[in-house]
């Protein structure tokens, strides 16, 4: 129980999610490429890239981005 309590409040743990056309990433490690078409983000997993169209940063944080415009394709991997 205390774990979950625990992880609940140090939330270090890499995710995101997809809503309203906008996508939330969470505990991200760097931002590596940022161009209208394309956003590579470093994360715990190796790379993730975005592709899509008119892509833009609405929120950039130390540990969070929120990017929106029209998202076609996310890939995660090495």
């Amino acid at each position: 129980m205390f774990r979950e309590i625990r992880d609940y409040c140090i939330d270090n743990v890499f995710h995101f999610s997809y809503q309203n056309e906008k996508l939330n990433v969470v505990n991200y490690l760097e931002v590596l490429v940022l161009e209208e078409a394309r956003i590579s983000l470093r994360c715990d997993l190796g790379l993730m890239i975005i592709k899509g169209e008119n892509l833009s940063i609405q929120k950039l944080l130390d540990q969070e981005i929120l990017i929106s415009g029209k998202i076609k394709s996310i890939e995660l991997g090495g």
